[in-house]
């Protein structure tokens, strides 16, 4: 269940930044420094130990995740820029599981073979091409991501290390702000704030805790739900197309989901 909540903060990211940045309500830069000072007023009650040197790494990939969701949103929908996100996340929690000795069996790496055939469609040219700059940016924003859950997994205080790591993320977004040209709507300030302190801030701490009861390959597959729920949101909440690339891609990466349950070694 807390895994259930968790992915729907995930998918409502999605669908919250795509509707301020579609429309122009907000641009990149402010959108990313509101969402995390928001996020980090709403856990400061709650960050316990003072920010330190270890906090850093968490904070780094927390802002290049921030950053680069932004500034891909800016020119991809909401379902496939979720695919391409965490596709790569699943990629890279897997191969750091890897590195770490957890492997998989071979319906896992089949699984994985199958998600990434899937976003590999996705991406391919075609009448209607996906930007492929801003899908750049997203599978930057998704390694960040997968690190950043990583990291999280085996910090030990979800609750005080997504509060240092929003606290000291803010200030590295800051420089963000030069690339806009002109000041937000309250329309999407209010998107910003919403997606900093619900779906983000207390969505983090959600999966934070939940993670460190999963293995990595189950924390990889399980966000592979996300882009389901934000392509369907996108679909009914955006009036966003539900064209047959974006169903086969994502029936191809979903599968992977099912594949990478196989057991570690």
């Amino acid at each position: 269940m807390l895994a259930s909540i968790a992915i729907l903060a995930f998918a409502g990211n999605s669908l919250l930044a795509r509707a301020a940045l579609a429309d122009g309500a907000i641009e990149a830069g402010a959108f990313s420094a509101i969402r995390l000072a928001a996020g980090a007023i709403v856990l400061l009650p709650l960050i316990g130990a003072r920010p330190s040197i270890k906090d850093a790494p968490g904070a780094v990939s927390l802002a290049v995740y921030m950053a680069g969701f932004s500034l891909a949103y800016l020119s991809i929908g909401a379902g496939f820029g979720a695919l391409i996100l965490f596709t790569c996340v699943q990629a890279t929690i897997i191969a750091i599981g890897c590195w770490r000795g957890e492997t998989l069996r071979l319906l896992g790496w089949m699984g994985i073979a199958l998600a990434m055939v899937g976003l590999i469609y996705l991406l391919a040219p075609s009448s209607d091409p996906v930007n492929l700059g801003a899908a750049m940016i997203m599978s930057a924003a998704g390694i960040a991501w997968g690190i950043y859950t990583v990291i999280g997994r085996n910090s030990g205080d979800p609750v005080g290390s997504t509060a240092r790591n929003f606290l000291l993320a803010t200030p590295l977004v800051l420089p963000m702000l030069w690339l806009d040209s002109g000041l937000p709507s309250w329309n999407g300030v209010l998107l910003a704030m919403i997606a900093g302190t619900v779906t983000s801030a207390m969505g983090y701490v959600i999966w934070y805790k939940v993670t460190p009861r999963l293995g990595l390959g189950t924390v990889a597959s399980v966000q592979l739900a996300t882009p389901v729920v934000a392509a369907a949101g996108g679909v009914l909440l955006l009036s966003e197309p539900l064209d047959l690339r974006l169903m086969i891609g994502g029936a191809l990466i979903v599968a992977g989901i099912f594949l990478t349950f196989a057991k570690p070694k």
